[in-house]
């Protein structure tokens, strides 16, 4: 094991709020680390190949990871009865082509499950609004600020995917978790879910300052839309999952599974 921890998380506006009070400085880790940030897709990828030790992942990556890596308690990335979002142009009902924003994101799954018989499109998460909008695909489903911002492309939503998640369930959508490496033991696992449990705290105890540190990731949202947009995903099952926290995870699971587009998996949570 390498003496310094390898912590990644993405560039976006929910996941740096979370990691403020340690990316300050105010909440240490329990080893010395290093912070690689990076798009979900690339972390999942990473993940894959168990080149992190803490990080964030999409719950359909987590699938495939489920015997490597804990599931933390805190810092789940979950909507209740919303989620990503499928948009398209003027006069598309029914999409043939629809991009995700990679094959492991949670987005993708979803859009499986929801929508099955369309053909998805891999594309980077901030490309798809501008490939919808240029009609080069017939749909695009959205994660990060473009839930927030895609109407202003003159796009409309045809299915948000975490309502139609709710109502299949009547659970939240289980997007993305942060996950730490087996590896290193329970013990410093439960270290580092504690770190980030107070990491969110201090972000919620110095709420405007953690905002405008958000804000820097949120890729041209203003302070209110960057909050909205926090609080949309840090929320009640972020700072603890909770039993129904953990039962939207498994659900996912079990269908994804099911569906033979993951391996079984019984999570494991510090």
């Amino acid at each position: 094991m390498s003496s310094v921890l390898k912590l990644a998380h993405s560039p976006d506006a929910d996941d740096a709020y979370m990691f403020f009070g340690i990316a300050s400085g105010a909440v240490k880790l329990p080893v010395p680390h290093v912070e690689f940030l990076a798009d979900i897709e690339t972390l999942n990828r990473l993940a894959l190949e168990e080149l992190l030790d803490v990080s964030a992942v999409s719950v359909h990556a987590f699938g495939h990871i489920c015997d490597r890596y804990f599931v933390m308690e805190v810092g789940a990335s979950m909507g209740e009865g919303y989620g990503p979002v499928v948009v398209a142009g003027p006069g598309v009902d029914k999409p043939r082509h629809v991009a995700v924003p990679g094959h492991l994101t949670t987005a993708a799954l979803l859009v499986k499950l929801a929508l099955p018989g369309v053909k998805t499109v891999e594309l980077p998460f901030d490309r798809i609004i501008d490939a919808v909008a240029a009609g080069v695909v017939d749909a695009g489903v959205l994660i990060h600020e473009g839930q927030i911002t895609y109407r202003r492309l003159g796009l409309r939503r045809l299915v948000d995917l975490g309502e139609w998640w709710s109502q299949e369930t009547g659970l939240p959508t289980p997007l993305g978790i942060d996950v730490v490496r087996k590896a290193l033991g329970r013990e410093l696992a439960e270290k580092v879910a504690k770190a980030l449990a107070d990491s969110i705290a201090y972000a919620d105890a110095h709420r405007e300052e953690a905002l405008r540190y958000a804000q820097r990731f949120s890729r041209g949202l203003s302070l209110e839309e960057t909050a909205r947009f926090v609080d949309m995903y840090v929320n009640a099952y972020t700072r603890t999952l909770g039993a129904r926290g953990r039962r939207a995870i498994e659900e996912l699971l079990a269908r994804a599974a099911e569906a033979g587009l993951t391996p079984s998996c019984t999570p494991q949570y510090v």
